[in-house]
Parts: structure tokens; C-alpha cells; sequence
């Protein structure tokens, strides 16, 4: 089945139309998923701007996907037809590089997004390299999972390579990211910091289990965190008083940036240097450290917090996103 039901931007900021696209035959590693719920991330949005410069039109996005396999690829191993899967933001890497033979897969110089000139999922069906789709755990809930995929990774991979159960661990932005940040890192078994704007989150960040929520336009609570967090997370994609975060950093402490700041971060060095501090980031994460967040995720009861919308409405979806209204990740369901 190569022609199938998209919902497809024409150009910057157009609204998204319900249309037909080719995907051209199946590849012999491929895999295609018939899409059953698709996750509507930040990342969507931007590549509907073309705020990166990366995004080729017509385009059809959506990269948070669970859906039931239904068909492979001569080649693709490890999938069979019927089994429920997840696709986020990767689709493909060459696997024959250091970085895919070394399990860094998402590191790829030539890794290929999903959404990146490629039909990503708010479509009927979609197709990625068999690597790249994820079976599902039977115990997480497959019409809230979609986010795990992007999101979930995004947050989950720093807190697995750097922290530790006893670490304290600050959390900037309790959004779409930084919610489940939150979860991630309690249910780790680390002492949590909220950092929020908005004072209505205060509550939310302690339900989803941070002992501790502080004001990031509070100065004097920021002071009162200097030296303590062994690890800080930024989920939000605006300028902050970096300086002011690096001070909170416990010595050998790392700030870690998800969030896409497009501007320069001005950074004084020195604390840098007598704290022995890092700075550093990183992108979503290898389908075996995908696969090992959502065992952790069906582990730990822990799926983000949703909103559902059926996919005849993703113009609206969009619409809410990027006037911060989502609480916290919307998905688009495809029935109906």
C-alpha cells in the first residue's frame, strides 16, 4: 500500500491539509506502521516554521508514533506483522558507521529524522528502517505512550548517562519536556528540583514528584540552591540567567541543555573552571536506549501527562501547542 491519507503543509505556517501521498515501495529493512496515535511535540512545530531551515515542503510531520505493523521488508529483522511498536524522531542510520556499530545510532552523521524529508506519522501509515521502530511494552498504555518516544527519550537519556539514584537533580521548564523529566528522575530515586516561571505549576511539579519547586524569577530561592544540584536539565528553548543556573551546580555538576536556544549563551568561564562544572546536550537516544525508557517507563507506571484530539483537528492542535496552551503533550488520535 504506497498511497495513503496525509495531512500535509504546503509551505511555512499553512494550515495542514488532508491529502494523498505516495510513499513509493517498501524498502527491503523497512518496516510500515499503520499509524493508531501520534504524539504532536514542540519539534513539529518548529519544522512547520522552518525556524531550523531544514524543512522540505510538501512536508507531513509527526514523529511520536504507535501503531500496529503491517507490513516488512524482505530484509528487516526482529519485526512480524501485528506487533504494536513506537517511531519518534529517528527513522534510518547507515548502521555501518562507528557511531551505529557502537550503539550510538542516533549519532549518525547521516541519520535521517523522521520528519526530515521523509512522511512522518500524522498519516495513515508510515515506514522507518525496522532498527528504528520499537515494540512496545504490553503493560504501558499504547494511547499515551506516543510522547515516550520523543520526549520521553529526550529527558530520559541525560538522567541515565549522568546521574545517579542519589544525585539531585534540577529540572528547568515543566512543560511538554520537563514534566516527564520530573517523573523520570523520581521514580530514579533522585531528589528533584522544579524550576518553573509559572507559579500555577507549582502543585503540578510536586504531583509528578519533585520534592522541591522553586520560582526561576526568584532570586533569593536561587541562591539558596547554590552548590547543591548534581545534575540540571533545561527543557525550554529561551534565554536564561545562565549564570545564575551554573551557580546552583554542586562541584563536578553539569548543566545539560535540551532545550533548542537558538541565540548565543553568554557563559562566564570561571565558575566553569574552579567548580570543575560541565556544560553539555544531547538529542534523543539509540533504539536500545529507547527500548530500555520504555521498559523503565512500563516499570515505574510513568506515561505523560495528555491531552487527546482526533486528527481532523490537528490544525487546532497546532494552534493550541504554539500558544502554550497543551497540558502538557498532545496526541492526535488517527480513528475516526
Amino acid at each position: 500500500m504506497s498511497s495513503v491519507k496525509a495531512w500535509v503543509a504546503s509551505g511555512v505556517k499553512s494550515k495542514l491539509v488532508e491529502q494523498t501521498v505516495d510513499l513509493g515501495p517498501l524498502g527491503d529493512e523497512d518496516v510500515e506502521i499503520q499509524v493508531e496515535h501520534c504524539g504532536l511535540c514542540h519539534s513539529d512545530l518548529s519544522m512547520l516554521l522552518n525556524d531550523w531551515h531544514m524543512t522540505k515542503y510538501p512536508a507531513v510531520f509527526g514523529h511520536e508514533v504507535i501503531g500496529t505493523v503491517v507490513a516488512v521488508g524482505p530484509a528487516a529483522r526482529g519485526r512480524r506483522v501485528g506487533e504494536r511498536v513506537g517511531l519518534g524522531w529517528s527513522s534510518e542510520s547507515c548502521m555501518s558507521c562507528r557511531q551505529c556499530l557502537s550503539g550510538s545510532q542516533h549519532l549518525c552523521s547521516s541519520v535521517e529524522g523522521t520528519i526530515v524529508g521523509r512522511y512522518g506519522g500524522f498519516a495513515e501509515r508510515v515506514r522507518a528502517h525496522w532498527a528504528w521502530t520499537i515494540p512496545l511494552p504490553d503493560a504501558l498504555n499504547a494511547a499515551e505512550a506516543g510522547p515516550l518516544l520523543c520526549g520521553g527519550i529526550t529527558v530520559f537519556n541525560p538522567l541515565a548517562m549522568y546521574a545517579k539514584p542519589t544525585d539531585s537533580v534540577g529540572i528547568v521548564g515543566i512543560g511538554g519536556l520537563g514534566h516527564m523529566g520530573v517523573k523520570f528522575a523520581a521514580a530514579y530515586g533522585c531528589d528533584v528540583t522544579a524550576f518553573t516561571s509559572s507559579p500555577a505549576k507549582f502543585d503540578e511539579a510536586r504531583g509528578f514528584g519533585a520534592q522541591h519547586v522553586v520560582s526561576s524569577r526568584d532570586a533569593a530561592a536561587m541562591s539558596a540552591l547554590a552548590g547543591k544540584l548534581d545534575l540540571l536539565i533545561v527543557t525550554t528553548n529561551v534565554q536564561l540567567d545562565w549564570n545564575a543556573l551554573i551557580r546552583t551546580l554542586a562541584p563536578n555538576g553539569r548543566l545539560h541543555m535540551l532545550g533548542a536556544v537558538l541565540e548565543p549563551m553568554p557563559i562566564a568561564a570561571l565558575p566553569l573552571i574552579f567548580g570543575q562544572k560541565s556544560i553539555s546536550g544531547s538529542p534523543t537516544g539509540s533504539p536500545v536506549a529507547i527500548a530500555t525508557m520504555l521498559d523503565f517507563a512500563a516499570r515505574h507506571a510513568i506515561t505523560p501527562q495528555t491531552e487527546h484530539m482526533p486528527i481532523s483537528k490537528i490544525n487546532e492542535a497546532f494552534e493550541r501547542l504554539e500558544v502554550g496552551k497543551a497540558r502538557y503533550r498532545i496526541v492526535l488520535d488517527m480513528a475516526g
